[in-house]
């Protein structure tokens, strides 16, 4: 079987339903059992039910990445990864804040990782995708590792501000409707700098289809 026959077909929606599907279930199961007023245990109720939820999705796309695509990146190793370990102790101790703090440390462990890879002029996120955008030079895949490392950073700090000024439910909203709009919109700010280092205009899609995620 030669190699082409060997590699899975792309699909952009089952790499959004990879990246994206578990927190669309995490912030759905917690609006389902979220109490009705002031209800402290009914609150814990929710957060460890939508929590055990999350775990459970992000594994289940662990497997489809691995029988869609034919591969898991080092990225959602990780962070599937930290779900389940952050996750496991929200539940134990019934303290949301550790499955809030999960986003904020691997944001800031994506974006150090990212900076030294820069600095010793290793473009690191090429090998945290296992992406091969083609056409694209050296020097571009090193500018997209920086410019990835810095904004990864800044949601790190998004993040943890967000966490104390928010309620839960207001936070874990956030996630949703502002941190992924977010990604992709500074996903779409670089394309013209990808392209001036050699993208192939064919390969634009899947750029925008594949943004490194938490």
């Amino acid at each position: 079987m030669s190699e082409t026959e060997q590699k899975k077909p792309k699909s952009g929606w089952v790499n959004l339903a990879v990246d994206y599907g578990p927190l669309l279930v995490f912030f759905l199961v917690y609006r389902y059992y979220k109490p009705d007023g002031d209800d402290a245990a009914g609150e814990i109720f929710a957060v460890v039910r939508s929590t055990g939820a999350f775990i459970v999705a992000s594994l289940i796309a662990l497997a489809v990445s691995k029988l869609r695509l034919g591969k898991i990146s080092p990225m959602l190793w990780l962070s599937t990864v930290l779900i389940v370990g952050f996750g496991a102790l929200t539940i134990y101790f019934q303290d949301e804040r550790f499955i809030q703090w999960k986003p904020t440390l691997i944001y800031v462990g994506f974006g150090v990782a990212l900076l030294a890879g820069f600095a010793r002029g290793k473009a690191l996120l090429k090998v945290l995708l296992e992406a091969a955008f083609e056409g694209l030079s050296d020097e571009g895949w090193l500018k997209l590792s920086r410019n990835w490392g810095l904004f990864f950073l800044f949601l790190a700090v998004l993040n943890t501000g967000l966490m104390y000024a928010l309620s839960f439910e207001d936070w874990l909203a956030a996630k949703l409707w502002l941190f992924l709009p977010l990604s992709f919109l500074f996903t779409f700010t670089q394309l013209p700098m990808l392209m001036r280092h050699g993208l192939d205009v064919g390969d634009k899609k899947e750029v925008i289809e594949n943004p490194p995620t938490e």
